[in-house]
């Protein structure tokens, strides 16, 4: 697992955790603002690449990725190398990963920030969206993701800001999975989002994230952008079940930290020192 660092090897300990189909470079703007404020720089901020994303390894096989897969292989890298209290911020699939891999290491949690992501099981009313319904498909997502690699080159169209994700910036969020052979991933982790209400191996693992954050007495703070095409909505659910949680609603889209990096740090900032 591909890890980046910054600050000082004793700070308190912050995880950022991106999510499907990025990398630790999706952190960039947010770290700066961070460290650009009174006392950012004492904080030792940690952006882990995913197993199968980023820079990190690459397992050929669908399969080899679960949901209790990637908490385990990230609760190992954070025992390795920030074993201590931990304040977890992470964004789309970093959320339940992150939360799965702290709920058997709760007493290390001491905040939690989370930008648009699901948290818990789906409700009865769910219905999959066109995105995940594509993931399912046999052989149509096998050339959709592995050969034409989605949803890399189009990432885009879930921003409220289209301009944030465009020309380098683009190129680099494609950059790690360049070759088609490395490109499990995406395809894995978009079938690891439940395309039913019961039955998907996601689910269990799910309730377990959904436990810890409904029940986890320490800091919390929401960054939300409601422009997202997929997860806008997800707010409300979760402010329904955390209502102590202190909730910013943005105009951004789905990679909110593109568009809202100071809001993000102000979130993180503002949980690091309460915790």
């Amino acid at each position: 697992m591909h890890v980046l660092e910054w600050g000082p090897a004793d700070g308190p300990a912050i995880l950022l955790q991106h999510g499907n189909p990025t990398w630790s470079f999706l952190w960039r703007k947010v770290v700066a603002a961070i460290r650009a404020r009174p006392g950012g720089d004492q904080l030792r901020l940690i952006a882990p690449d995913l197993i199968g994303l980023g820079l990190s390894s690459k397992p050929e096989n669908v399969e080899a990725h679960t949901l209790a897969q990637h908490a385990a292989w990230l609760g190992e890298v954070l025992d390795r190398i920030a074993p201590g209290p931990l304040v977890v911020v992470a964004q789309d699939w970093g959320g339940p990963i992150s939360l799965v891999a702290m709920a058997t290491r709760r007493e290390r949690l001491r905040g939690i920030v989370l930008g648009n992501t699901g948290v818990s099981p789906p409700a009865p009313t769910f219905k999959p969206t066109l995105f995940h319904r594509l993931s399912q498909l046999p052989l149509a997502s096998t050339v959709l993701f592995r050969w034409l690699g989605f949803p890399l080159g189009v990432l885009h169209t879930s921003q409220g800001d289209r301009s944030t994700i465009r020309g380098d910036v683009a190129k680099a969020y494609r950059w790690p999975l360049r070759r088609r052979a490395d490109r499990a991933a995406p395809l894995a982790l978009a079938r690891m989002v439940p395309d039913r209400v019961s039955g998907h191996p996601s689910i269990p693992q799910l309730a377990i994230s959904h436990e810890l954050f409904a029940t986890a007495k320490v800091p919390l703070s929401i960054v939300w952008g409601t422009k997202d095409p997929i997860l806008g909505r997800v707010i409300n659910h979760l402010e329904r079940e955390r209502p102590d949680a202190k909730v910013v609603r943005t105009e951004a889209g789905h990679f909110l930290q593109e568009e809202v990096p100071e809001q993000l740090a102000d979130a993180i900032l503002d949980v690091a020192g309460r915790s």
